[in-house]
């Protein structure tokens, strides 16, 4: 493993001493561009800038000139953040990892940029992303393993942020595009319940699915940011996570896992299995009530099948402009993709986000009634895989991504050979605020000998 290409840093160590002056932004961004100038070149985890330091030394003397009183400045002033590549951003070109001419994708700022903005982030760049967030993977590799994937679709945001180039990065999940790569780069990955972060100015995969998430080294980070983010914050619950909790409260959370044949018909790997198991455990001899209590079928084709269904007509039809007229410039993949969903009747779609809300109101009810806490499943079937060639296997995010559930993935172990692993809490839509406290409690629990 190449130990300097991994280090990721604390959102909210670095949000506080900018904003606190102890960090001065001018030496601070020169700082970030060095890292970036050094590493990148070796992760390719954003996408090439020119000029990159002049401009974020004039935005940075913009904010200084703004914000002259230490007190009045915002929770990420000063921040460097990563935005992938289907986002827009004023002043940056939106490719979306395509071949498609320059111009072509523009459109006006996406909503979660101005929100970031307005906290006083900087936008370190554009990070690269599969092509239009789908599966024909960017250059980005793993910082862990540089001969693995990093995962995908946000490959760039995962990598920039394992590997200290930003504490904060956005990415997008349609099926399993922040929850994955987290996992593989050993981060924290944030999906917010779907709707929950406005989608405008998002180049659209699959929009019944499609949505923002974040990027960052803990769930406090995480937590930081979804509060900036997402519509319609309460922020109680996390604030209370942060609290110390006895062995009786701990008690309190349920927590359901799935039986070991899902997992194994799900495609999860033997070794990948038995970490989660042994994670379970921990969590269970911390006090925490785990139990053998899931709402999903072994047969996993009840929700990949209309997952797919949904996706790929969807995808069809957002790209049935550009596709028309540039369908030559289209990776393989995306075109078999885009193929298969024209060929997919409307009826058909229709049916499938029926089915959708039958499973969504089943599940909600289940936990509600079970006093479920969050469902624990992996993130991911294993380690990031060897090779450039595949973003990875999604089947352990694809059901929630299916439901809208909110889905939060912490690093919790390692693969034999040193790649890491991720556990994933589903929480009830809506309820992000609750899982995200949650989730600082189960890191907390995780990090103990």
């Amino acid at each position: 493993m190449e130990e300097s290409l991994v280090r990721p840093r604390s959102l909210t160590r670095e949000a506080a001493g900018l904003r606190s002056g102890e960090l001065p932004l001018p030496a601070y961004v020169d700082r970030l561009c060095a890292r970036i100038e050094h590493v990148d070149p070796l992760i390719h985890a954003f996408v090439p800038e020119l000029g990159r330091r002049d401009r974020l030394h004039a935005e940075a003397r913009a904010l200084e000139a703004r914000y002259p009183e230490q007190a009045d400045r915002p929770p990420l002033y000063g921040v460097a953040v990563g935005i992938k590549d289907i986002i827009h951003v004023d002043g940056l070109p939106t490719h979306a990892g395509s071949a498609l001419p320059p111009g072509v994708l523009a459109g006006p700022q996406a909503v979660v940029v101005d929100r970031l903005r307005a906290a006083g982030a900087l936008v370190a760049g554009k990070t690269v992303t599969a092509e239009f967030a789908a599966s024909a993977p960017g250059p980005t590799r793993n910082p862990h393993h540089p001969g693995h994937t990093p995962g995908g679709s946000s490959s760039g945001s995962a990598a920039a942020v394992a590997a200290g180039l930003v504490p904060l990065a956005t990415g997008t999940q349609t099926v399993g595009s922040v929850i994955r790569p987290a996992a593989y780069c050993g981060v924290v990955g944030f999906r917010p319940t779907y709707g929950r972060i406005p989608m405008a100015g998002v180049i659209p995969n699959a929009p019944s699915f499609d949505t923002l998430g974040v990027f960052a080294a803990d769930a406090a980070g995480a937590a930081l940011a979804a509060s900036l983010l997402c519509d319609d914050w309460d922020g109680r619950w996390v604030e209370s996570a942060a609290r110390p909790v006895g062995r009786a409260e701990l008690g309190n959370i349920l927590l359901g896992v799935p039986p070991r044949t899902y997992l194994e018909r799900a495609g999860a790997g033997p070794e990948a299995i038995d970490v989660f198991e042994e994670q379970a455990a921990r969590l269970a001899a911390a006090g925490l009530t785990v139990d053998r209590l899931f709402p999903l079928s072994d047969d996993v084709e009840d929700i990949t099948r209309p997952l797919q269904t949904i996706n790929r007509f969807e995808l069809a039809r957002s790209h049935a402009d550009w596709f028309a007229r540039f369908g030559g410039l289209y990776r393989p993949e995306t075109v078999a993709s885009i193929r298969h969903g024209q060929a997919i009747a409307a009826e058909d779609r229709m049916a499938a986000l029926r089915i959708r809300e039958h499973h969504r109101t089943r599940i909600t009810e289940m936990m509600r009634e079970c006093g479920v806490s969050a469902w624990l499943v992996p993130s991911a079937t294993g380690g990031a895989p060897q090779g450039l060639h595949s973003t990875g296997d999604s089947a352990m995010s694809a059901p929630w991504s299916y439901l809208g559930h909110p889905a939060i993935s912490l690093p919790a172990g390692r693969t034999a050979d040193g790649l890491p692993l991720g556990l994933q809490v589903v929480g009830e839509p809506g309820g992000d605020e609750s899982l995200l406290g949650l989730a600082t409690v189960l890191e907390r629990v995780l990090a103990q000998p």
